[in-house]
């Protein structure tokens, strides 16, 4: 059976795209070839900063074939009286490209219509194969593109395209590179053009003569490998940072990492600047010593074989002296100045034009995190009051100017080094976290809270302007700021009221012009909240159902709705979940179409004495008995009980609906029966909204 390689070679791509650019391109080549029927037995997708290729083993000759029904009009209008063909009937005939007398007649639940049966497929894998590749090549999806030619656009610009099955180039053209049997190797070490006679050499000639190392999974072992070794050569070990190895797996097609070292004076810089300068300015690894104090050395990796590693190594020592160098001025310029002095210069630093200063922005921190502090009392509120007013002042540090990324975290360290006391110099240096998905929450409460009202005050300030996410333009990070929100909400188990914290936190902004509304800025703001939540919770492997049944019956108390949708979780493992929430769906159809449609007036009361039917008298008795404790379990929040009150509630549910005529003529015996389903309906809803579980 034949062998397909595709490749598609472009100038460097971004590290942060080959990842899911690699799946997506093994996905849109399975789904394309399956779209047309080719079978094949193994795809192997690789991926370098360079290309992007795939190995197609096991591809089939032809495609699969396969009958199917092709209808065309109805008898009445495609045959005449005689059974004659109409001029519709021709017109199918023909559109199909065969004899009138091909056509068959197919009785449908519509009535008969002209059909054929038709064979489709068959046709030899070398002409389908163009049109698969242009549309897994056009189907991939960039976080950013570029336009380099016509309106074609890509991640970046392509530059060669190889594609062979067996000893045939399979002819076609992306924009305005056409495929070859050509390839291209790394750019120093085997630069190339290589030609593949056939495409299972393409692997070994990529490799052995391009120098090439495909398979991302051989490099980053192969990294690891290294970096251990070069550690132990100087008894270290490398400080730990898997995003940083998988960024130099894709940033690499030969990586060969390389051991450098700095002059130890630089070591009195804080670690963070340390790593900062060598993890996120080069790329590079920082090393600790067994007691966890961070040595004079780094390791580098370099995308390269060279001849003279010690030349290489000078430069990159030299360019991270260089960084070193300059923070170390920033750290001794920052040390003779003052807080208070930075505080100061707050007031010319805008926020965002509309909601003033960030020293405006630290009083509303301050008012904000004390708000918190009176509803949790979890910790010291001046502790957390004080952190709140300081946290923004590293903004006009020389290092954050420098070092941006290390905002919030130097000025958690020049908060220690002015002598606060350690609850305010861990609250400002973790306020900004969690960063992102990936990124932990705050440790501390005192950083917890104070980072809730920092990101209640950024939400508030843009829904009130109006600045609100659309699509994939976030330009404020709103959705990763609710999302942080959350993941610290249920991490430190915090009891707040949304709501209540929005409105406050709308509050403290003085004197600002609205763009609309503050009470449908607010209403917008929760909608939005509740879709992240909505995202955080599938994303953890919930059913869509049951978080949309927890939404809609109340998430201002996350931590509590979290408790409910683990409770209503296991609820709908019982095998009798379904008929439970059919018979509570019928509850709340009844209050809905009543309180609604109707406009009945209702009440959660009703009158056991006027209750006349056995049905009726049994569901009164079983709401007493089994109901008793009902507001003492949801106090504790004991919602799997709860939950199970439902099974137990439900035979008498349902023998009431089916004996007992809810919509009886006396007004008054209808008003109290439907006020008992009222009565249970209210007690529910707040569990979970039945309407939303669709069974």
């Amino acid at each position: 059976m034949p062998e397909f390689v595709l490749e598609i070679g472009f100038e460097e791509m971004p590290a942060r795209f080959l990842k899911v650019l690699t799946l997506d391109f093994k996905s849109n080549l399975s789904r394309n070839l399956d779209a047309q029927m080719l079978d094949c037995e193994k795809i192997l997708a690789l991926s370098t900063p360079r290309r992007l290729c795939a190995c197609v083993y096991g591809l089939e000759r032809v495609q699969r074939q396969k009958k199917e029904i092709i209808f065309g009009p109805p008898v009445s209008i495609g045959l005449d009286q005689d059974s004659n063909p109409t001029r519709a009937g021709l017109g199918f005939a023909r559109s199909q490209q065969v004899d009138v007398k091909e056509l068959i007649v197919r009785e449908t639940e519509k009535g008969s219509y002209l059909a054929l049966q038709k064979t489709v497929g068959g046709r030899n894998s070398e002409h389908i194969l163009p049109e698969i590749c242009v549309n897994a090549v056009k189907d991939l999806g960039f976080p950013k593109k570029m336009r380099w030619s016509g309106s074609f656009t890509f991640g970046r610009p392509i530059r060669w395209i190889l594609a062979l099955m067996d000893e045939q180039v399979i002819d076609f053209q992306v924009s305005d590179v056409r495929s070859s049997f050509l390839t291209y190797g790394h750019r120093v070490l085997g630069p190339g053009p290589f030609k593949i006679s056939r495409a299972s050499e393409y692997l070994e000639v990529i490799q052995e003569q391009g120098k090439v190392v495909l398979d991302s999974t051989t490099r980053r072992e192969f990294i690891q490998s290294e970096l251990k070794r070069l550690a132990a050569s100087i008894q270290g070990l490398i400080i730990a940072n898997d995003v940083l190895v998988q960024e130099n797996v894709n940033l690499t097609e030969y990586p060969k990492p390389i051991l450098g070292r700095f002059d130890s004076i630089y070591l009195e810089l804080p670690r963070e600047v340390l790593l900062t300068s060598m993890q996120t300015h080069q790329k590079s690894f920082g090393l600790n010593d067994e007691q966890g104090k961070i040595l004079p050395y780094f390791v580098a990796i370099i995308n390269n074989n060279p001849d003279d590693p010690a030349l290489i190594r000078k430069g990159w020592e030299r360019v991270l002296k260089a960084r070193l160098e300059d923070a170390r001025f920033f750290w001794e310029a920052d040390k003779a100045a003052s807080l208070d002095e930075w505080r100061e210069k707050l007031e010319k630093v805008v926020f965002l034009a509309p909601l003033g200063s960030m020293a405006e922005k630290a009083r509303r921190l301050e008012r904000i995190s004390g708000y918190l502090c009176d509803h949790l009392h979890v910790v010291e509120k001046k502790d957390v009051q004080t952190a709140a007013l300081i946290c923004k002042a590293d903004l006009v540090s020389e290092m954050v100017g420098e070092f941006p990324d290390l905002q919030g975290i130097m000025g958690g360290i020049y908060a220690a080094h002015a002598g606060y006391n350690d609850n305010i110099a861990r609250a400002v240096y973790e306020h900004y976290l969690p960063l992102g998905p990936e990124s932990t929450p705050p440790k501390t409460s005192e950083g917890a809270i104070v980072s809730l009202a920092d990101k209640a005050d950024n939400l508030a300030g843009c829904f009130g302007l109006d600045m609100l996410p659309s699509g994939a333009s976030d330009p404020y990070a709103l959705r990763r700021q609710a999302l942080g929100m959350i993941r610290i909400i249920l991490e430190h188990e915090l009891r707040i009221n949304l709501k209540d914290l929005f409105s406050f936190a709308c509050k403290t902004y003085i004197e600002v012009e609205w763009k609309q509304d503050p009470e449908q800025a607010l209403e917008k703001l929760l909608q939005f909240f509740a879709a992240r939540l909505k995202a955080y919770w599938q994303s953890r492997g919930f059913d869509s159902k049951l978080v949309e049944a927890i939404i809609q019956s109340g998430f201002l108390d996350i931590l509590s709705a979290e408790h409910r949708l683990f409770a209503l979780r296991d609820f709908s493992l019982h095998h009798e979940f379904e008929a439970a929430v059919l018979t509570f769906k019928r509850v709340d159809n009844i209050i809905r179409k009543q309180a609604g449609d109707a406009g009945v007036v209702l009440s959660e009361d009703y009158d056991p004495s006027m209750l006349q039917e056995e049905h009726e008298l049994r569901l009164d008795r079983a709401i007493k008995e089994i109901m008793s404790d009902w507001d003492m379990l949801w106090k504790r929040e004991e919602f799997q009980v709860l939950f199970a009150k439902l099974h137990a509630l439900r035979p008498y549910v349902d023998g009431f609906f089916d004996h007992v005529m809810v919509m009886c003529d006396d007004v008054k015996l209808r008003q109290n029966r439907i006020n008992m389903l009222n009565f249970l309906a209210k007690k529910f809803e707040k569990l979970a909204d039945f309407s939303a579980l669709q069974v």
